[in-house]
């Protein structure tokens, strides 16, 4: 009997889990569903943002894309009117993308520069700007385009549009980080962020560090990068790595909160207390934000 009700519970949790993932691109209704009908009326009327979801591999390829419990914050905008054009979420699933040379990459051991091809940062870009051109064609304004994303995402948010800034809107950024824990892990708080990337060089090898930097270089040569950014000096990964965004011309920083709270209200992720300040932006509090998102993409379009 006790095999049984064990089995039956897990059965139920990850049919539970699994009811939440979303592996597949669409447009998102305001429940955080796929709408039924992907044809979108009237698209030159919209406002499109593109959702690019964090990674769970580093340059490998993967199954995830998104988690309808992280993804409420997104699917709150849809419906929004700015300037009387409503606003549309497409999540983009470019999970299985893989870097052409990813089996290095973070082999410091096998890792020899150059790198080989390109990383998958590059072609999630890429297929960004291919979805762009699709959805274009179907009538979408380019300037009423917004490319937006988390953590890896939010970090190719900014690599795209550090290039590609005169042919859509702008973007808006998630406690963007790509290259693992780094606060957290290197103890940034302790030893300043210098000594802390000194550290992930010599763990990880020159392989990531230089390009996490060269990326970086590339982002801080815009004249006017149109991003909206959030970050949280607790969040693991990008909290205290993450001051370089302020010497960025045009982007506009906002450090989410000092603790687990936004406007006095507590932050819940998946109905808990949150504990890992990379999920910020899945948060409930998170929507307190949201009339400063609405602001930022009405100062973008005509």
């Amino acid at each position: 009997m006790k095999k049984l009700l064990a089995i039956l519970i897990i059965i139920f949790f990850n049919t539970n889990v699994l009811a939440d993932k979303m592996t597949k691109s669409g447009f998102l209704n305001n429940k955080v569903s796929y709408l039924k009908d992907q044809k979108i009326n009237n698209p030159q009327n919209k406002i499109l943002l593109i959702y690019n979801h964090g990674q769970t591999t580093h340059d490998g390829p993967s199954n995830d894309c998104a988690w309808k419990g992280g993804m409420n914050n997104m699917s709150s905008l849809v419906g929004k009117k700015v300037k009387d054009k409503e606003i549309v979420v497409y999540l983009f699933c470019t999970g299985k993308l893989k870097g052409d040379d990813y089996k290095r990459l973070w082999n410091k051991k096998k890792f020899i520069e150059p790198y080989k091809g390109k990383p998958k940062l590059e072609k999630r870009l890429d297929a960004n700007l291919k979805l762009i051109e699709d959805f274009t064609a179907q009538g979408f304004n380019k300037k009423q385009i917004f490319i937006t994303g988390r953590s890896c995402g939010g970090w190719m948010t900014m690599m795209l549009l550090s290039r590609y800034q005169n042919i859509f809107a702008g973007g808006i950024s998630f406690v963007p980080e790509c290259y693992g824990r780094l606060t957290k892990a290197y103890k940034v708080n302790k030893v300043g962020v210098e000594d802390a990337l000194k550290k992930f060089e010599k763990k990880d090898g020159p392989g990531p560090a230089n390009m996490r930097q060269m990326q970086i270089d590339e982002i801080k040569k815009s004249s006017n990068l149109p991003v909206l950014v959030f970050t949280h000096p607790k969040d693991p990964f990008g909290g205290l790595v993450s001051d370089w965004v302020e010497e960025v011309s045009g982007v506009e920083r906002i450090v989410i909160s000092q603790n687990n709270k936004v406007n006095g209200k507590s932050c819940k992720v998946w109905g808990k207390p949150i504990k890992n300040y990379h999920d910020m932006d899945r948060a409930t509090c998170f929507k307190e934000y949201n009339p400063k998102i609405l602001d930022f993409i009405a100062s973008k379009i005509n």
